[in-house]
């Protein structure tokens, strides 16, 4: 099945929460037509978004601590299987390896869910955006509300003089569409970078950030947003708003999340502690640090004495 067919449904949703945004902001005050209010119906857009997937971000933060919490184990398995390349070897360690996933209540992939479920809605705001210019002409077809008149209105509200559906890299484009485009480019790859840092660097313990996973997730906090940047003069200046705004979205929620519920171990753990304590000490309470349990070193057998051989008495 053609992809862009199993969008139609999402760019007919994604239309119609735009259309619907913009009413409401009109209704708050926002002159009608052309203008601030469409750049507001795109904020709308990602918020309405975003409030659908909170059940799936805490299955995120979820997720991302089992993945750390496991790395020890996980580590074992390999090591265990290092070297062994015959495929008895090769399928026993994907068993154990699936198995310790399913101990854990985790995988890979739930870490990553609420991005991977945004990726159709950028897809389908990509091409609504896109084909805004053709519906505004007449050349294309209406999507849900977006109708003729509705696209000239989209296409003809601007950002600092950068329509909602120009782009840095293709025609048309200006110096002001380049400018806006360039800002907003760099908003998106640093909220995403401090993103990715709050939830790996400040959310897990010492333990977990070492070995081939975490080097692995140092590289990525690097490479997705440096891959973002390369492809992001491609994207439309409503889809930019709609990534910095998603991005800003995350940030507030992992702060939140992190601040409230931190991962047991982490510095983030460390900084409640400390503020319950500070917050205990004004009441006048002193909260006592639990009592690590005694470790009882195993003794050594003690020595038996031995007896000392008595002589034969001579007959």
């Amino acid at each position: 099945m053609d992809f862009f067919v199993i969008l139609k449904p999402i760019e007919w949703a994604v239309a119609w929460i735009m259309y619907l945004c913009h009413k409401f902001f009109v209704f708050l005050g926002l002159p009608d037509g052309e203008g601030v209010a469409w750049i507001f119906s795109v904020i709308g857009l990602t918020i309405v978004i975003r409030i659908i997937i909170i059940p799936l971000f805490f299955k995120q933060i979820k997720a991302s601590r089992a993945m750390q919490m496991i790395q020890p184990e996980l580590q074992a398995i390999q090591k265990k299987y290092k070297n062994r390349t015959d495929p008895a070897s090769r399928e026993a360690m994907g068993r154990e390896t699936m198995g310790l996933y399913s101990k854990h209540g985790t995988n890979p992939l739930a870490s990553c869910m609420p991005i991977l479920l945004q990726t159709p809605i950028f897809f389908a705001l990509f091409r609504v955006l896109n084909g805004m210019n053709n519906i505004a002409t007449g050349e294309s077809s209406s999507i849900g509300p977006i109708d003729q008149g509705v696209a000239q209105q989209i296409e003809n509200s601007e950002l600092f003089g950068a329509s909602l559906s120009s782009t840095f890299l293709h025609q048309p484009t200006d110096t002001n569409t380049k400018i806006v485009s360039a800002i907003l480019i760099v908003l998106m790859c640093a909220t995403l970078y401090i993103t990715q840092r709050q939830l790996t660097m400040k959310n897990m313990p010492a333990s977990a950030l070492q070995g081939p996973m975490a080097q692995t997730q140092k590289i990525m906090l690097y490479l997705i947003p440096g891959m973002m940047a390369i492809s992001g003069v491609n994207f439309p200046i409503g889809v930019l708003i709609y990534w910095v705004v998603s991005n800003l979205w995350s940030t507030g929620q992992q702060f939140y999340t992190i601040n409230r519920m931190p991962t047991p171990g982490s510095e983030a753990e460390k900084r409640l502690n400390e503020r319950n304590a500070r917050k205990a000490a004004k009441k006048g309470i002193v909260i006592e640090e639990p009592e690590k349990p005694t470790v009882i070193q195993p003794r050594g057998q003690r020595e038996q004495p031995q007896r000392k051989k008595r002589k034969k008495r001579k007959k």
